[in-house]
């Protein structure tokens, strides 16, 4: 019994940097004050991988429907171990404030043996002043 609890622990130690490794995004949370029709997040989603991965940028409300915000690049390929700043514009949409998600979301590519879609979200709060 001692001898697979030294097993098990070792396996832990051994496998936690890999889990505790994964995609990244900063900031994961914000606040922004806006006197236009539209408040502007800039996000730097991270690949602390060694290999590249496709990346995805999408805007959702609260319910995790979609938003239909400007992203700017919202698809391109990431580099292992780098990170890029991303653009995202959010309207009002008559409202004087708004909440929402800002998810990265990691491709697999269709020649990959892993098909598994990872994703990431942060949450922002816009304020409208006039």
């Amino acid at each position: 019994m001692r001898r697979i609890a030294i097993l098990a622990a070792g396996l832990t130690a051994a496998l936690s940097p890999v889990a505790a490794t994964g995609q990244s995004m900063t900031p994961m949370r914000g606040e922004v004050r806006s006197f236009t029709d539209a408040f502007a997040v800039r996000v730097f989603p991270g690949n602390p991988y060694n290999q590249r991965i496709r990346v995805e940028v999408h805007v959702y409300d609260q319910n995790f429907e979609p938003v239909a915000a400007r992203i700017t690049p919202s698809a391109f390929l990431l580099a292992g171990q780098a990170s890029r700043p991303v653009l995202v514009v959010v309207p009002f949409d008559g409202a004087n404030e708004r909440k929402v998600r800002i998810c990265t979301e990691s491709i697999p590519f269709p020649s990959e043996q892993t098909q598994i879609r990872a994703q990431i979200c942060g949450k922002f709060f816009g304020h409208r002043r006039f």
